[in-house]
């Protein structure tokens, strides 16, 4: 593996706090990493709706995604905190609030920490310990393996630390169920194959900013060709596991059709960029795999609900 630079040696100092109450809102709220959350709760809902088998009380689905939100968002402002001098050297990530100095460390630090705290007892009142725990642990995995021991240290960083992002689906089927059944297993095993061809494709287009922080990102590490071959197999482990749900779950044709229709179109875009890992290319596969996720799950949700009002 090729020895990569000292993050430290081209830290830019930060911007002066913008003043105002409006603007330290902002900050705070920007520590979360709203758009990651949002991803979450999107598969998180499809997995409630599937372990009903129909609409859950609306009052519990608010419940885990407000549970849900506090504890992403705390292990986000948390991975915010441990990766603020990271950050600073990275153009995709210098404008975050702590290398801009509009947060202190020590703030953020609390800051996660109070979310994280909060979704746990709100999970625990509201849904069950089952859940609050799940999504506590999602954390902690994301935050102690992850960010500070994986990260910086293994090109398969995000193959094993991506588990965190595939939590969610076992705290909304918990809070239904008050377990975790064989359903939400697949459910987590999509996510957790999806995630890194996502990142990697993130990676590619960002490859010199995780270069200059000494990220040992797939790309950085064993270069393009290499990145792009497993873009390409583990698109093909995520098609291979979204059509493995029939065999455990009660989902008919409307799912299957969909798994089946967006996996052959998830699978070629993959096999395109394999062709030429250029930056614009692998940015544009970064965004499609998020509508693909997205829709799939949609697909859960409209095949059960569908299926249950025509009972």
């Amino acid at each position: 593996m090729a020895a990569l630079p000292d993050p430290t040696s081209s830290i830019v100092a930060p911007a002066p706090p913008r003043a105002g109450v409006l603007p330290r809102i902002r900050a705070y709220v920007m520590l979360t990493k709203p758009r990651v959350i949002e991803l979450l709760l999107v598969t998180t809902v499809p997995s409630m709706i599937l372990a009903a088998d129909g609409w859950p009380s609306a009052g519990l689905v608010l419940s885990v995604l407000l549970g849900g939100a506090l504890a992403a968002g705390g292990a986000n402002t948390i991975n915010c905190f441990i990766e603020r001098d990271r950050d600073q050297v990275m153009q995709r990530t210098h404008a975050r609030p702590l290398p801009q100095g509009e947060v202190s460390p020590v703030a953020a630090l609390v800051f996660g920490l109070v979310l994280e705290v909060a979704a746990f007892g709100w999970l625990t009142l509201t849904a069950n310990l089952l859940s609050a725990v799940l999504a506590v642990s999602a954390t902690l995995f994301y935050v102690f393996v992850y960010t500070i021991w994986l990260k910086p240290r293994s090109p398969q960083n995000i193959v094993i630390g991506g588990a965190a992002g595939a939590v969610p689906v076992l705290v909304g089927w918990a809070a239904v169920t008050g377990s975790v059944g064989a359903p939400a297993w697949v459910l987590f095993t999509v996510i957790f194959l999806w995630t890194p061809p996502h990142f990697w494709a993130l990676a590619v287009r960002y490859r010199d900013d995780y270069a200059r922080a000494g990220i040992p990102m797939l790309p950085v590490v064993r270069g393009l060709r290499a990145a792009g071959r497993q873009i390409a197999v583990y698109s093909v482990l995520v098609v291979v596991s979204t059509l493995t749900l029939p065999l455990v779950a009660d989902v008919g044709w409307i799912y299957s059709g969909t798994a089946v229709i967006l996996g052959a179109w998830f699978v070629v875009a993959a096999l395109r960029l394999g062709r030429g890992m250029d930056p614009e290319r692998a940015i544009r596969f970064f965004t499609f795999s998020n509508t693909y996720l997205a829709l799939l799950f949609a697909a859960v949700a409209v095949d059960v609900l569908v299926r249950s009002a025509l009972r």
